[in-house]
């Protein structure tokens, strides 16, 4: 069969690229991109047929790569982070499926770093129990369900990765988002820009410091990763962040069960 690879470039750059998707991008006869990306990418790419264009052309992108595999080209689309995390998965399988394309090309998605585990990695052991990730663009998704899947996230004591926080022109969602943590206990807080890039910077501070800057924060922009943690986060002897798995709450010290949890 002809084969499409939806294939996941990682949080930044090429950091976080994986072997698999490496060994993909080899195969591959075509590449297809958003141009940030295919330039970040260029010594894997190489001299490889490349089609790329800029944001918002998603369904031009998806549409040109099933062509070149309809045409007998393996082909690869590149998706930053993970392509099932706000990625170009979902478009590609929906168009798949639209065209009944099934028996004619294999479509294989490669899975990658998302900048919400990248950012963890960074900065301790944030990410240990349970978790939502939400995009705060309402270009595809209404706005009053991003404000009812944050409000609940919160109410519900996840960590929670907000991904596109806001742009020049899109700024009512943040608010909204920002409005919520006012209502909420307060909580340490990670803003990660550019993760994986040379201009990578990471904030440790708090869900008060967001809502008191509001739309001024100067480290919040469309690059901007923002975790908020849970009511047990906390911070390391060295200023790391720690979200405790419950194990010394349970266990001593030597791994026996503390004699007060056997009941």
């Amino acid at each position: 069969m002809k084969k499409l690879y939806i294939l996941s470039s990682g949080a930044g750059g090429d950091t976080y690229i994986t072997t698999q998707a490496v060994e993909a991008l080899n195969e591959c006869d075509v590449v297809v991109s958003y141009t940030k990306y295919a330039k970040e990418l260029k010594n894997l790419i190489g001299e490889k047929e490349l089609y790329t264009s800029g944001m918002t052309h998603e369904i031009d992108r998806a549409n040109q790569a099933i062509n070149f595999a309809k045409d007998g080209k393996t082909t690869c689309i590149i998706s930053n982070g993970d392509v099932n995390v706000f990625g170009m998965a979902t478009l590609i399988v929906e168009l798949i499926d639209e065209q009944n394309l099934w028996n004619e090309i294999e479509v294989i998605s490669v899975p990658g770093v998302t900048s919400f585990l990248a950012t963890a990695s960074r900065v301790g052991a944030p990410v240990s129990q349970d978790f939502a990730i939400i995009s705060l663009s309402d270009r595809l998704t209404d706005i009053n369900m991003i404000d009812k899947r944050v409000k609940n996230s919160l109410e519900a004591d996840f960590i929670l990765g907000i991904y596109n926080p806001k742009s020049k022109t899109r700024t009512q969602p943040y608010l909204n988002f920002l409005e919520a943590l006012k209502n909420s206990d307060e909580r340490i807080a990670i803003i990660a820009s550019n993760i994986g890039r040379e201009k990578e910077h990471i904030n440790i501070t708090t869900t008060t410091d967001l809502v008191q800057q509001g739309l001024t924060h100067p480290d919040v922009s469309m690059s901007t990763l923002i975790m908020v943690c849970n009511s047990n986060t906390k911070l390391t002897k060295n200023g790391k962040v720690l979200t405790p798995r419950g194990y010394l709450s349970k266990y001593d010290m030597d791994g026996t069960i503390k004699k007060d949890t056997l009941n």
